[in-house]
């Protein structure tokens, strides 16, 4: 298996199919292609599928959007707990993955993912203030419902599936802006980043030295990520 990815600084959507099948120890070749460069969309075209990464090539089956790519994973190792076995909780783990998926336009908007980075806590507006208002709200339903009860470990549904995947990124901004969570949030998102995965991915990212301009935002940082 391939997995073609953008640069992992900021590449939200790269990351969510690359932790996953890191998470479920799923073998496969990285083929990362640097975001905003001149070789980004003649690469992306050798693949003829979508207009951008990530894309998944698996003999001759080619994925691309990470949702997709995940429900395509699921299917090809049903051995691997990609979603929750139990079926009130992988539909519950679907539906979240779809809103994150969707929505949270707001925070993606205002909020770019950036994992080099940290900013100083301050207002961003109303649509920001919505998306973590609602997207902290089904992750402490996912938690408490499933995650804790499971006791399977830390993540939404006990044990790391595509549900988390999904959201690492967007959690990730939390941290990135400095965004107020309570104990429970908080809680659940140093287990994200504490996962091997997610470290791993971090790491590179911290050593890639490519600057992608719109992703960065106009204020000072006040440190690195972690």
């Amino acid at each position: 298996m391939k997995l073609a990815i953008g640069t992992k600084a900021y590449s939200s959507w790269s990351l969510r199919p690359w932790i996953l099948l890191k998470a479920h120890h799923i073998a496969f070749e990285e083929d990362l292609i640097p975001l905003d460069t001149p070789e980004f969309r003649p690469r992306v075209n050798a693949y003829n599928a979508g207009s951008t990464v990530p894309i998944l090539v698996d003999g001759d089956v080619t994925v691309w959007e990470s949702l997709a790519i995940m429900e395509y994973v699921a299917d090809r190792f049903p051995e691997k707990a990609i979603w929750p076995k139990n079926i009130k909780a992988r539909a519950f783990a679907r539906v979240i993955a779809n809103e994150m998926h969707a929505g949270f336009r707001g925070l993606r908007a205002a909020c770019p993912m950036n994992l080099r980075k940290r900013y100083a806590e301050m207002d961003r507006g109303e649509l920001v203030a919505k998306d973590v208002a609602r997207s902290t709200t089904i992750l402490k339903q996912a938690l408490e419902r499933f995650g804790k009860p499971s006791g399977a470990g830390p993540f939404l549904f006990g044990a790391f599936t595509a549900a988390d995947a999904m959201y690492a990124p967007l959690v990730s901004r939390f941290q990135t802006y400095s965004i107020k969570v309570d104990p429970v949030i908080r809680a659940y998102m140093d287990a994200i980043f504490d996962h091997p995965a997610f470290v791993e991915w971090h790491k590179a990212a911290m050593e890639n030295t490519q600057i992608v301009p719109h992703d960065e935002v106009d204020e000072p940082s006040i440190g690195a990520f972690r």
